[in-house]
């Protein structure tokens, strides 16, 4: 069984930085793509940013491209997402999850293909 757990969450003020981390524990492995959702109240669960198992390739939702980035250490099993110049509308619970792929390239962007979810950290942005 794989478990994740978020850090990082908090309150900041328009244009602050915030960094969360996800460490995971259990069976685990580099050919795990991992990724970053967030949900708003009364919203879905949205995609926000991902990586492949290497490390190597990331995607990102148009809404937080040039402000978030998204990596990886599996050294220490943690996967991070740095979030600069936050904006009101960035306020969500995120979540980090990770999918066993077939092959460590694979980069994924759906919730509903995630197979492992952490329990959510609070971000909240004001103006």
């Amino acid at each position: 069984q794989v478990r994740m757990v978020e850090s990082g969450g908090g309150r900041v003020q328009a244009g602050g930085s915030l960094r969360l981390s996800c460490v995971v524990s259990g069976r685990t492995c580099s050919s795990y793509g991992m990724g970053w959702f967030r949900q708003a109240p009364v919203n879905e669960r949205e995609f926000v940013a991902a990586i492949n198992g290497i490390g190597d390739a990331t995607e990102y939702a148009d809404s937080v491209k040039g402000r978030f980035a998204i990596s990886r250490d599996d050294v220490k099993t943690t996967l991070y997402l740095q979030m600069n110049n936050l904006k009101p509308e960035d306020t969500a619970v995120y979540y980090c999850a990770a999918k066993s792929a077939l092959s460590a390239n694979m980069i994924f962007t759906s919730p509903k293909v995630y197979d492992y979810w952490g329990q959510g950290t609070q971000v909240a942005v004001s103006s």
